[in-house]
């Protein structure tokens, strides 16, 4: 049986059109299903794990953006006792970008329903205070996550994602968190022996997929099967210069910039001179100084073309 997880509030409530529109296929199809609603921040978490605590198996089936993605990975008690689908209907859709899943709603539930591949992919996870959360697509420190902490409040979101135009938010908001922002220094020790010292550092960003921030290929050689993270460092690059490098993002050229810091790594220890923002795939948490990242042993088994 699959069971859907439906955030009917993504993308400024695209989420519950599209969720009618399945629905109906499936009861055409008489396929059996049952559905759960997010009504609250974090809600998919909790269902998620009310779901996976009775460590049987389960086929969840994510409906929403990145967001709903997060927390639904961040409920499942045992990974490897979950096959993951998603339907696509997100602001930015990284996690699908990385994964090559289809865009269009119908075609993706068409996947789900053939199911007739799976690949199993890294879930890394964060560690602050005394606190742990996974992540999918990114995790980051600095001026990335302020990025997210501003999107979550965002109208411009909301105007954009009307107009179809929702991943653009992450351009905006960029510019304008770029002003405010300050560099900060920050240390990171990699895999318990490498340490490396950034003192004028604007954000450091964990990837276990390319794509983060609605298709900013921020790592583009990372692969989410390899038990390893793609860490990139911004450090010690005038304002101006951000701005004509961000978007050579987009096709991964920025790589070859000045300031630019590539790395891999299972094990990060991080810390930071202030307190900084952090985000779990564009999930906002509150400001810290110190974080371990890591990779999680077990993986997720997710429904692919």
């Amino acid at each position: 049986m699959y069971t859907f997880i439906v955030n009917r509030h993504s993308r400024s409530g695209l989420g519950e059109k599209v969720w009618m529109e399945l629905e109906q296929i499936l009861k055409e199809r008489a396929i059996e299903y049952e559905v759960h609603f997010t009504e609250y921040q974090r809600h998919a978490t909790t269902i998620s794990n009310r779901i996976t605590s009775d460590n049987k198996e389960h086929t969840i089936i994510a409906l929403g953006g990145d967001g709903t993605i997060n927390e639904v990975v961040n409920g499942i008690v045992d990974l490897e006792k979950v096959t993951f689908g998603y339907i696509p209907v997100g602001s930015g859709n990284d996690f699908a970008r990385g994964l090559n899943l289809p865009k269009d709603p119908k075609t993706a539930l068409e996947v789900v329903l053939a199911g007739t591949r799976t690949h199993a992919i890294n879930i890394g996870t964060i560690a602050y205070g005394n606190r742990i959360r996974r992540f999918a697509v990114s995790s980051g420190l600095g001026y990335d996550a302020a990025i997210c902490h501003e999107v979550v409040v965002s109208k411009v979101k909301q105007f954009l994602n009307r107009i179809k135009l929702g991943k653009l938010t992450y351009v905006f908001v960029a510019i304008h968190r770029l002003f405010s922002s300050k560099q900060d220094e920050m240390t990171l020790v990699l895999d318990h022996e490498r340490e490396l010292r950034f003192p004028k550092t604007y954000f450091v960003a964990f990837m276990n997929n390319p794509y983060e921030g609605g298709g900013l290929m921020f790592a583009p050689d990372a692969k989410n099967d390899d038990n390893l993270l793609d860490i990139i460092v911004a450090a010690d690059i005038p304002k101006m210069k951000v701005l004509r490098i961000l978007p050579t993002a987009y096709k991964g050229n920025h790589t070859h910039f000045k300031g630019i810091h590539m790395f891999t790594a299972k094990h990060v220890e991080i810390h930071s001179k202030c307190p900084l923002a952090i985000h779990t795939d564009g999930e906002p948490i509150y400001l810290h100084r110190d974080a371990i990242i890591n990779c999680e042993d077990k993986k997720l088994a997710v429904i692919v073309p």
